[in-house]
C-alpha cells in the first residue's frame, strides 16, 4: 500500500468511522439523559397531584420512574458519552498525525517519515481497540473497592 492509498483507504476511513461513533454515541447519550432528566424532575410534580380518585397519575409516575430506572441502566451498559468521548479523540488525533504528516512537521521531517507516520497511526488504531476491548470486559457498574 503506498502513501496515498494509506491516506484514502486506511487514514480516512477510520477517521470517518470514529467521527461517525463518536457523533452516534453523542446523540443517544444526549437524548437518553434529557428523558432520563425530563422523567425524574417530572415524578415530583406529577406526584403532588395524586388523589386516591385519581389512578392514571400514579401509574403516569410509576411510568416515569420505570423510564428513570431503564435509560439509568442503558447509560451504565452501552456507555455512551465514555464512546463518544473516546472516540472523538481516536478522530481527532488521527487527524492531528494527518496534518503533522502531511506538513511534513515533526516528527515527519525525515526520509521514512511514511514508516513513521503508518506506525504512529496504527498504534493509535490499537490503542483505541485496547481501551475499547478493556471497558467492554469490565461489568456494568463494577465498584472499586479501596485498598
Amino acid at each position: 500500500m503506498d502513501e496515498k492509498e494509506y491516506l484514502e483507504q486506511r487514514l480516512e476511513d477510520q477517521i470517518g468511522w470514529y467521527d461517525q461513533k463518536s457523533q452516534w454515541n453523542q446523540k443517544y447519550y444526549k437524548s437518553l439523559t434529557i428523558i432520563q432528566m425530563g422523567s425524574g424532575v417530572a415524578i415530583p410534580f406529577f406526584t403532588s397531584f395524586i388523589a386516591a380518585s385519581n389512578p392514571l397519575l400514579k401509574i403516569i409516575v410509576g411510568l416515569l420512574g420505570l423510564t428513570v430506572a431503564i435509560i439509568s441502566g442503558l447509560l451504565n451498559i452501552y456507555k455512551f458519552q465514555e464512546n463518544w468521548i473516546q472516540y472523538r479523540t481516536t478522530a481527532e488525533s488521527l487527524k492531528h498525525e494527518k496534518y503533522l504528516y502531511l506538513t511534513r512537521s515533526d516528527p515527519y521531517h525525515s526520509e521514512n517519515a511514511f514508516q513513521m507516520f503508518v506506525l504512529r497511526v496504527e498504534d493509535l488504531i490499537s490503542q483505541e481497540h485496547s481501551k475499547w476491548t478493556e471497558k467492554q470486559m469490565k461489568p456494568a457498574g463494577e465498584i472499586k473497592r479501596p485498598e
